[in-house]
């Protein structure tokens, strides 16, 4: 399988059962299809997207509203979450195409900031770094793998706030 053969295309509502089940099979278990669902659902999938090979969803990426509490108003921010690649894909570096392409689509959404919490030996790589560096602190004591991307370079100077994902994922435990 080359890179080239592999689209990204934005996830359509047709798409949403495939998804799930990706999800449920790429983290073993049903939280984050159901996630998947719930943000569809309620119009807080500000981006999602597939990785598609051979006219298969192997790999999807979605971003959702993020909160600060304290509240900056002024900064427009997004969390990434799930992120996922069908097992017997992984480690091909479908998962960094569905980054960059993520990450893209929020550069060209005038998005300022980008959360997630993930593997600290991954998302370093496209510029994430520890969020208490930038003033972010978290709900789940993650540590250094609550990670942060300034995508309008300084907006987050002089911030002290909790970044929080969208209330669908306490809803379903995450």
């Amino acid at each position: 399988m080359g890179m080239e053969e592999i689209l990204i295309r934005p996830v359509e509502a047709a798409d949403l059962p495939e998804v799930k089940r990706l999800n449920d099979l790429a983290f073993g278990g049903p939280d984050e299809g159901r996630l998947v669902e719930l943000l569809h659902a309620r119009g807080k999938a500000l981006i999602s997207l597939a990785a598609v090979y051979q006219e298969k969803i192997i790999g999807h990426i979605l971003f959702s509203p993020v909160q600060f509490h304290p509240p900056h108003p002024q900064i427009r921010a997004i969390g990434l979450a799930p992120m996922a690649v069908l097992p017997e894909y992984q480690n091909q570096g479908i998962g960094s195409q569905l980054v960059c392409q993520g990450l893209a689509a929020c550069q060209a959404g005038d998005w300022q900031v980008v959360i997630v919490l993930g593997h600290t030996a991954f998302y370093p790589r496209f510029g994430f770094r520890p969020a208490s560096e930038l003033g972010l602190d978290n709900e789940y004591a993650a540590g250094e793998a609550f990670m942060a991307l300034e995508l309008a370079p300084h907006v987050l100077d002089d911030v002290q706030s909790t970044a929080c994902y969208a209330d669908e994922f306490k809803e379903i435990g995450l």
